[in-house]
């Protein structure tokens, strides 16, 4: 007895029942050797390389394959994840790259996970595309022990269709944030990110050393300054509905004025030379102030002070 199939379109098979695209990471510092741990982890077939190459044993020895060169590498990959120090790196570790065709397989895509500047990101971008590789520009936002958590975020930028074919290949790692097409985005985002961490903390010891002058142990200052005022007074809630408020270029001052601001900062600086704290800090941020102020902006809030942050390009782009 025969039984008749129906004719009809198949439905495609679910990408999560797909075998794991195969991976290679090219750069095997800390954090790029945390990266190939969590593609072996996930089941990817892994190569690795790296200029030195004993860097790969321990990976080789839980099933990783070792590269003979970056050529071998690519040619091995679907997804080729380079964590190298910087684009010059790249440029270095590919070098005159030649990599063959293999039947059946798209040439690879590259994801760059390195540091820079905008514009070195688009040239590497147009570097790939003479190579015929597709490019995607990241960056990752967490120390190597959170990779592969839910709360590890990796920025992307660059064409929207390399982020979604390679989206299973990315999600392992942690949260992908795809940021736009503009493929200096993502480090970008990440420079201006890093700027907020080191203000942040460059704000807290130094005030930490402000009362330390008075023999006041860090431990007991951070319950009130930590503690109280970053959650209470720096709040993420309050700037973030500031942020509406930079994009409008509305700054209300009734509340406080940039001059009221600008007397708090002179106090600092002269808090900090008077108890013996370098005050090249807040002197700077009292300049900053200052600049407002000349600008026409004392009378308006502190928020103000983003006009004078905000290039002509910007501006124009903001509004």
């Amino acid at each position: 007895m025969t039984t008749n199939r129906p004719t009809g379109p198949t439905t495609p098979t679910p990408a999560s029942a797909l075998a794991p695209a195969p991976v290679a990471v090219v750069g095997l510092g800390p954090m790029g050797v945390v990266l190939a741990e969590t593609y072996l982890r996930a089941g990817h077939p892994l190569t690795v390389w790296n200029r030195t190459a004993a860097r790969a044993d321990d990976l080789v020895a839980r099933g990783a394959r070792r590269a003979g060169s970056v050529s071998d590498a690519v040619a091995a990959a679907e997804v080729v994840v380079v964590c190298t120090k910087d684009y010059e790196s790249l440029y270095e570790a590919f070098g005159d790259i030649e990599v063959p065709e293999v039947p059946g397989r798209a040439r690879p895509l590259v994801v760059n996970l390195n540091s820079g500047t905008p514009e070195e990101a688009r040239t590497a971008a147009s570097w790939a595309a003479d190579r015929e590789f597709g490019y995607l520009d990241g960056a990752i936002m967490v120390p190597p022990p959170m990779v592969g958590s839910p709360g590890a975020v990796f920025l992307y930028s660059g064409p929207r269709e390399h982020f979604d074919s390679a989206r299973p290949v990315l999600e392992p790692l942690g949260d992908p944030r795809y940021l736009g097409p503009d493929t200096g985005l993502a480090v970008l985002y990440n420079t201006a990110l890093l700027e907020m961490m080191y203000a942040n903390m460059n704000g807290w010891l130094h005030a930490a050393a402000l009362v330390g002058s008075a023999g006041v142990p860090a431990a007991d200052f951070a319950e009130l300054a930590l503690g109280w005022f970053a959650p209470a007074v720096l709040a993420p809630e309050g700037l973030r509905a500031g942020a509406g408020d930079l994009d409008r270029a509305e700054y209300p001052g009734e509340l406080g004025t940039l001059r009221m601001n600008l007397n708090a900062l002179d106090h600092i600086v002269r808090t900090s030379r008077e108890v013996g704290v370098p005050d090249d800090q807040p002197r700077l941020m009292r300049e900053i102030a200052e600049r407002a102020v000349a600008a026409g902006y004392g009378d308006l809030n502190y928020l103000a002070v983003f006009e004078t942050f905000r290039t002509a390009a910007g501006s124009g782009a903001a509004r």
